[in-house]
């Protein structure tokens, strides 16, 4: 680049000229400052051997001065070189040096900046010495006068300094661009070096990374080796290389808008992928030129839990599509990982049940805690903390705490931790390998949030939990295609303790994902939840060894659908383990489940294994509504006795009140007793009598009760006891038996011969 080529400008002060002495200054060369013309001790000689046309000055001042009175322009990115050449004819022999005044737009001095050249001692009369020096914006190698982004123009010449009395002969001041011994590329590249930006970490360079893109028009931004402070936010709106790195402030963003994906901020930090990757979110969410941040398949080394709300402090709340995708999270060993366990005493309230109170040591719990002790429920974590009143709001009530005990909250550690943010919206992880590593935990959520996202991600071998929600951020939560990998292969089922997901709010979808070996897949806290496509299997090689639960539906109303999933070697337990007061009281029941087409596969367990688990933690509870059709239960390596029951741990439940309970079309393979509802069973009476007792083998679900005969019908000819026709019209008596599971058919008088009967264990 050469601005007198390209742009037409003028750099060159007019040759010395008899006439036109008053063009050059005794001063400064500003407006006002005394010249050499009519000066007795200056002239213009016409006619030098060396020099053609000259000055000739007398020295008569400490620093004589020389200065073009006309403003040489300074541009950005343009450097010029100013020489001058000297020879002493008389008297004290003196130094030479570049001089220059550096202006702004307004005509007023630049401050701070250097105004000089090297010195140069003129030491043999008669000799030609050469005095240079390079000016420019920029502080670069070579450039004797760096004056900045501010300055657009200068006043140049030389001044005389040393002993005075001296006669010289000054050459015409020669002014030239010089910028393409500064150009990496002459053509595509802006060095932010150009604009002022100094690069020793400690100066702010903010304005010259913004003068540089705003001077850009679209060529490549370049940052040359060094740290370059910026204390404020910048945004770039062109191309931008690193060579050397950034360095700023929590709270300053850096929006990279045609660069906007990882590696280009890993760049930007000088390789530091963790705090390359918070900035990169900080922008993610502070700018609308990009909904999605890529990670360019990178995998990045993290050492410690990424608080995503620190990392953007000016976001409490968030409402706009968001998506962090394409890359892999990877723990790497750091003692920021090791989980924090306190312990505390605390009451607990049933009417004011999703808080503990006068709790001791609260300074020192953590939000998103999980929550453990005696009547606390499986997956309950700090939704918050109240210091001052001593008070922990939980993500869910208690189920048999009332009083005051103690309590342990272990905060875990998670890869990417959005706890901090009070709410949180359709924020999406998508394509992410979580790799835990045995070290770390891999999302939570934050308490209050809907329609987040996170799919076609992977969570390897998480320490304690794969996703976590501390209070109801899982509104609405869609995870979709993901694989849970647990370490715990090795350790038999009842030994594990880490958890795939859990959720508290409605709506959720969990779809098509593959779990392997966690002490649970899901727990589910919410109503209306979609559960279908998955595979988790949580076995082991411990003959006749015990299972856990699979999926965890925590709540009596759930309306939830499990449906086409592959349940290995594990259950579905369904609980009312929520609620402070378990005793039924009011309301559905146990309503609403509906488990449909699913694989029901187990092996190596013990007789009593069942593939579903109701568990009421209360008296008086009832099925009020349930739905099992279309499944295929099979056990292989060994046989089980059904595939549904009762955990009577804290109660049974009221069969007296069943309703809605639907168990057909089910495949049953090595199973005991398959059970239906409506149970269809065929009795044949081989001896004559009057009533006939018609057993229902077992086969009615959870042990019911025959409640109710939906039909009789007579098979073959009804025989009296001399083997004449009697066509009879026998009713049923539903009830009977010491478990009143079995139905009488009673007739006038005795009878032999066969019937079905259409029995169903509830109303």
């Amino acid at each position: 680049m050469n601005k007198a080529i390209t742009d037409g400008v003028v750099f060159m002060p007019p040759a010395f000229a008899a006439g036109n002495l008053g063009l050059f200054s005794r001063g400064d060369g500003t407006p006002g400052s005394a010249t050499y013309n009519n000066l007795p001790t200056a002239a213009f000689v016409p006619a030098d051997a060396d020099f053609a046309g000259c000055l000739e000055i007398q020295k008569t001042d400490s620093t004589q001065k020389l200065r073009y009175m006309g403003q040489t322009p300074i541009y950005p990115g343009c450097y010029l070189k100013i020489t001058v050449r000297i020879k002493a004819m008389a008297g004290s022999l003196a130094n030479v040096r570049i001089a220059g005044w550096p202006g702004d737009d307004n005509g007023n001095q630049v401050g701070g900046v250097t105004t000089t050249g090297p010195s140069t001692a003129l030491t043999t009369y008669g000799e030609v010495v050469e005095a240079t020096a390079i000016v420019g914006t920029g502080v670069r190698g070579g450039v004797d006068m760096a004056w900045g982004p501010t300055a657009t123009y200068g006043h140049f010449g030389i001044d005389l300094t040393g002993a005075s009395g001296g006669v010289f002969r000054i050459d015409d001041i020669v002014i030239e661009d010089l910028t393409e011994a500064f150009l990496r590329d002459m053509i595509n590249v802006v060095d932010v070096r150009d604009y002022g930006a100094i690069g020793n970490g400690s100066t702010d360079d903010t304005a010259a990374f913004v003068a540089a893109d705003a001077d850009a028009n679209g060529r490549k931004i370049f940052v040359p080796a060094g740290t370059f402070r910026l204390n404020s936010s910048v945004e770039i709106t062109n191309r931008i290389e690193f060579e050397g790195k950034l360095s700023m402030p929590t709270d300053a963003i850096l929006s990279l808008t045609k660069d906007f994906e990882l590696p280009t901020y890993i760049d930007a930090f000088g390789g530091d992928e963790e705090m390359a990757l918070k900035k990169a979110i900080q922008s993610l969410m502070n700018n609308s030129d990009h909904e999605s941040l890529d990670l360019g398949g990178r995998r990045i080394s993290i050492n410690g839990p990424i608080d995503v709300q620190a990392a953007v402090p000016n976001r409490t709340t968030y409402a706009q599509r968001r998506v962090l995708r394409n890359g892999q999270l990877r723990a790497e060993e750091n003692s920021a990982w090791n989980s924090e366990t306190v312990t505390s005493t605390a009451t607990y309230s049933a009417n004011n049940g999703w808080k503990l109170t006068n709790v001791a040591n609260i300074a020192n719990i953590k939000p998103g805690s999980l929550v453990q002790g005696a009547g606390v429920g499986r997956e309950i974590y700090v939704r918050s903390v109240d210091v001052s009143a001593q008070e922990v709001q939980l993500s869910q009530p208690l189920s048999d705490a009332v009083g005051t005990q103690n309590y342990t909250f272990t905060r875990f550690k998670y890869i990417l931790d959005f706890s901090g943010f009070d709410r949180l919206n359709v924020f999406e992880i998508e394509g992410v390998e979580f790799q835990c590593s045995e070290r770390a935990s891999g999302v939570m959520l934050a308490p209050l949030g809907t329609i987040n996202v996170i799919r076609n991600c992977v969570f390897n071998r998480p320490l304690d939990r794969g996703i976590t929600s501390p209070g109801d951020g899982c509104q609405g939560l869609l995870i979709d295609h993901c694989q849970f990998i647990s370490h715990e292969g090795g350790t038999w089922a009842q030994s594990r303790q880490s958890v795939a997901i859990n959720t508290n709010a409605n709506d959720v979808k969990i779809r098509n994902c593959r779990a392997s070996q966690f002490r649970h897949f899901a727990v589910i806290s919410g109503a209306h939840t979609i559960i279908s496509g998955n595979h988790f299997f949580q076995g082991d090689s411990n003959p006749s060894g015990v299972r856990t639960a699979g999926i965890i539906i925590a709540l009596r109303a759930c309306n939830c659908q499990i449906t086409g999933n592959y349940i290995d070697n594990c259950f579905i337990e369904w609980t009312n383990e929520r609620e402070p007061e378990p005793d039924f009281s009011g309301g559905f029941g146990f309503a609403g489940l509906s488990i449909t087409n699913n694989v029901m596969l187990s092996s190596e367990v013990a007789s009593w294994f069942t593939s579903i688990v109701v568990k009421p933690y209360g008296t008086g509870h009832y099925i009020n509504g349930m739905n099992v059709s279309g499944n295929t239960f099979r056990c292989v390596n060994a046989g089980i006795d059904r595939v549904e029951r009762v955990d009577t741990s804290f109660a049974n439940l009221n069969l007296a009140n069943m309703k809605n309970v639907y168990f057909t079309g089910n495949t049953y393979h090595n199973v005991t007793s398959g059970a239906e509802n409506p149970l269809l069973v065929t009795h044949s009476q081989n001896s004559h009598a009057q009533v006939w007792q018609v057993d229902t083998d077992n086969r009615l679900p959870f042990g019911g009760r025959a409640l109710e005969v939906e039909s009789l019908v007579v098979r073959s000819r009804p025989r009296d006891a001399n083997g004449v026709s009697k066509y009879h019209n026998p009713y049923a008596v539903a009830q009977q038996g010491g478990n009143l599971d079995k139905v009488h058919v009673t007739w006038p008088e005795p009878m032999l011969g066969d019937v079905t009967l259409r029995v169903r264990m509830d109303k």
